[in-house]
């Protein structure tokens, strides 16, 4: 089994999003939910790209290496040409915690790299890197205003990973001490892919090199130079988004080795739809809000309740409630916050904090208890009524939803809103196996996104 490209996504929304980019342009891909088995890898040996969905994003560092000696020991037996480390396009991460320089720092020694390109900005997602610098657009795609990631409302205010440094090369310094060094949007614009790579040979000890993006034709050159470092380099180990994917697959349809997929099955519409979210940001809770006012029916989760007693919470009322209002015929929210000045998110904070956990501890506990909490209510709410579509808000949350729920692997069946495909899951549970499912982040989607993903199109 031959393949282009195998990544492994610090999330799992993170990772349906490299996913997507991959199947548009043409490459047939898997992405399972752990490091898959010599068995599994042969009943997807049709594929051309594989990837594993991760949760180092929310890991504290000392942890992550240990994470990814497993996939990076399963990446370097098979044949491939490109390993992409794949990171949040907003770069969450910390020194503390998701620390992107010590993932840097494990792909290094496993592959002997001794250059690392770093693809972060990634246009069609509203994310763009300018002379080191990342901005974002508020939510995805080409609407919202965009601002420098420090200034950004939403990721600036992150719980865990604050957005304090727009600067990518100052804000990975801070996890690795690699030299970074920087290909800049005049390089990408006067010089062609054999030249930028010249320049980059000319340099000293430049060990990590970040490449600036704000246009699809810089990805396409940027995916050039990428190729040409793997003819010597192989397989070559990148770090960044999706863009790097994306960048990759340009190149090769300019080669005329890649087509880009044009038809996709339309949505049928799915009522009702059941939404679980663990999510805290602005733009899902905005979105939740907007679906309560037109016809969704929210039922909260009680943080305070499930952190102070999680192994006797029950469940039971909450899966009632879901059935009854799902028998009437309505969408269901199941939420735990709805945006981060939930009071939910306050208190149930403050009685972890009493027991002696940091902020750290805190998140990865509550992603965890949450995770658990809505695969369990969902594992029973499919078995008694007929669901047809599942939609996950909340990054963190969504990695552990799908491990607790028995997901061992999904494929993308069709383009929703950028970053957040429709996928079809494969599992050994008869009742959720062949189920659609959608994978949404934070920042991901407009204002209408649930009630889209009710109606189809």
């Amino acid at each position: 089994m031959a393949y282009k490209i195998a990544f492994y996504g610090d999330d799992f929304t993170g990772s349906t999003d490299a996913l997507e980019t991959l199947e548009e342009m043409g490459l047939d891909t898997i992405l399972f939910t752990e490091v898959p088995t010599l068995e599994q890898l042969t009943a997807f040996g049709d594929k051309r790209a594989i990837g594993i969905a991760g949760m180092t994003r929310t890991l504290p560092t000392g942890k992550i290496e240990q994470q990814l000696k497993k996939v990076f020991e399963l990446f370097s037996a098979i044949d491939v040409k490109h390993i992409h480390y794949k990171v949040c396009s907003t770069f969450d991460s910390s020194p503390e915690v998701g620390s992107i320089g010590k993932a840097v720092d494990v792909g290094a020694a496993a592959f002997s790299a001794q250059l690392i390109p770093l693809v972060v900005g990634a246009p069609y997602l509203g994310r763009f890197c300018a002379f080191g610098n990342l901005f974002a657009r508020m939510g995805t795609g080409q609407e919202g205003e965009v601002f420098r990631l420090d200034r950004h409302p939403s990721m600036s205010k992150h719980p865990v990973t604050p957005a304090e440094e727009s600067d990518l090369r100052r804000h990975l310094a801070q996890q690795t001490h690699k030299k970074i060094g920087l290909v800049d949007v005049t390089q990408l614009d006067r010089l062609d892919a054999p030249a930028i790579i010249r320049e980059m040979d000319e340099r000293e000890q430049t060990e990590v090199v970040l490449f600036d993006a704000t246009t699809e034709p810089h990805l396409e050159r940027i995916g050039e130079v990428l190729d040409g470092l793997s003819i010597r380099h192989q397989p070559l180990f990148s770090v960044g988004s999706s863009a790097v994917s994306k960048a990759l697959c340009a190149a090769w349809k300019k080669a005329g080795v890649l087509s880009p997929r044009t038809e996709w099955p339309s949505l049928r519409p799915a009522k009702p739809l059941l939404v679980l979210s663990g999510s805290g940001s602005v733009v899902t809770g905005r979105q939740i809000a907007y679906a309560m006012t037109n016809g969704f029916k929210g039922v909260a989760i009680d943080g305070v309740e499930l952190a102070t007693n999680p192994d006797t919470y029950d469940i039971s009322a909450i899966t009632e409630e879901v059935l009854r209002h799902m028998q009437e015929g309505h969408s269901v929210i199941i939420h735990t916050s709805i945006g981060p000045d939930d009071s939910r998110m306050k208190k149930t904070q403050q009685v972890l904090r009493k027991r002696g956990l940091t902020a750290l501890e805190i998140s990865g506990y509550t992603a965890s208890l949450y995770g658990k909490t809505l695969a369990q209510i969902a594992d029973q709410v499919i078995q008694a009524s007929r669901v047809e579509r599942l939609v996950i808000a909340g990054g963190d949350t969504s990695s552990l939803f799908a491990r607790h729920l028995g997901i061992e692997a999904v494929e993308m069946v069709a383009p929703v809103v950028p970053g957040a495909p429709l996928c079809r899951i494969h599992a050994k549970k008869t009742h959720i196996q062949g189920m659609t499912i959608n994978f949404k982040g934070g920042q991901v989607g407009g204002l209408d996104y649930f009630l889209r993903m009710e109606r189809g199109s």
